[in-house]
């Protein structure tokens, strides 16, 4: 599948900005939403997070419903044609995260729909595979629009990792960022949207997508060499649907979340990709403002290239973003700027 697609407009709901703007400025500033929570660890300290600043203690499905409808709407403002012929994409947690903030996706989605005010187009959908759905979504993103079924699809994403029981299972993982233990994450909330259609220009269009599974996942009860096969099948998935080689690549934009397995994911990929004289590639990521924001990560990176692009201050086009999974899923996607 090489079908192209172009994001055209973006919304961000985060611990650092409520609005694409604001965020991605606090962002590019290196400024954080990091607090102390009500949250405590193993030692009995208080835990460091990054909520989202809402007007009133929503919490649950309605906390996720107001979220992930703040951001769509942002999206919309810019493109209004697009209300009435959308179909919305919806990026979840994992169906089996202990404490997942979701309890019904269908409802969810309903629930979203009706703040918004939107009628639910007939090939709207949920997917639920944490950080890397949003690679998921571009792929049925741009074979939607390339059948013609729906003239605009609306990618969103949001997630918590502030929930009771999701944060009592990973400290009892170690990995949850505390004094006592430096290889870990910190929880974060967010939620961010883009629009996608086709043939327009003025914002950044999807080259290349490539989609793949890491045998030696972070939970590898096997113990296997950790080479980083999953991620490096995408990049190169990715690279050969865009047809170029990895030293044409601007920088990268990757789902960092703070614990070390992640890292060594990216460098390995690019390791065994790289070749020939090439520039130096910068490598970004919202996790040093916001922590691990989960589903919300892929259109939130593509709004950060968005807005990069749009204001000028790009390391370089085009861009690669990156996510994957704590199962193993990995994703990785090409974008590039283009001139309105």
């Amino acid at each position: 599948m090489s079908a192209k697609l172009d994001i055209v407009s973006i919304g961000m709901v985060t611990s650092v900005g409520l609005d694409a703007p604001s965020a991605c400025a606090a962002m590019r500033a290196r400024l954080d939403g990091f607090q102390q929570t009500r949250f405590r660890g193993a030692a009995g300290e208080w835990l460091t997070g990054a909520p989202v600043t809402l007007p009133r203690n929503w919490v649950g499905d309605r906390r996720m419903a107001h979220v992930a409808a703040g951001a769509i709407c942002e999206a919309f403002e810019h493109v209004p044609e697009a209300r009435g012929q959308t179909a919305l994409i919806l990026c979840l947690p994992e169906e089996d995260r202990p404490g997942r903030a979701v309890s019904d996706n269908s409802v969810l989605l309903r629930r979203i729909a009706e703040i918004v005010e939107l009628d639910l187009h007939p090939r709207s959908r949920t997917i639920a595979h944490g950080r890397p759905s949003g690679v998921v979504a571009l792929d049925h993103a741009r074979r939607l629009l390339a059948s013609g079924d729906a003239p605009y699809v609306m990618i969103a994403g949001v997630d918590s990792y502030l929930t009771s029981q999701t944060i009592a299972h990973y400290l009892s993982q170690d990995r949850i960022l505390t004094a006592q233990n430096p290889n870990g994450f910190i929880p974060g909330e967010a939620a961010a949207a883009i629009i996608c259609t086709q043939g327009r220009r003025g914002g950044i269009r999807l080259f290349g997508l490539g989609l793949s599974r890491e045998n030696a996942s972070i939970y590898n009860s096997e113990d296997l060499p950790f080479r980083a096969d999953g991620m490096t099948a995408a990049y190169r998935g990715a690279f050969e649907e865009t047809g170029i080689e990895m030293n044409r690549l601007g920088y990268r934009i990757a789902d960092l979340v703070g614990e070390q397995y992640w890292f060594k994911q990216s460098a390995l990929a690019s390791l065994r990709l790289l070749r020939g004289r090439h520039e130096f590639q910068d490598i970004w990521s919202p996790g040093e403002s916001l922590g691990n924001i989960g589903a919300a990560v892929v259109p939130l990176m593509l709004g950060m290239a968005f807005t990069a692009a749009r204001k000028g201050y790009a390391a370089g086009n085009p861009v690669l973003i990156e996510a994957s999974n704590d199962a193993g899923a990995c994703g990785a996607a090409i974008v590039a700027a283009r001139a309105a």
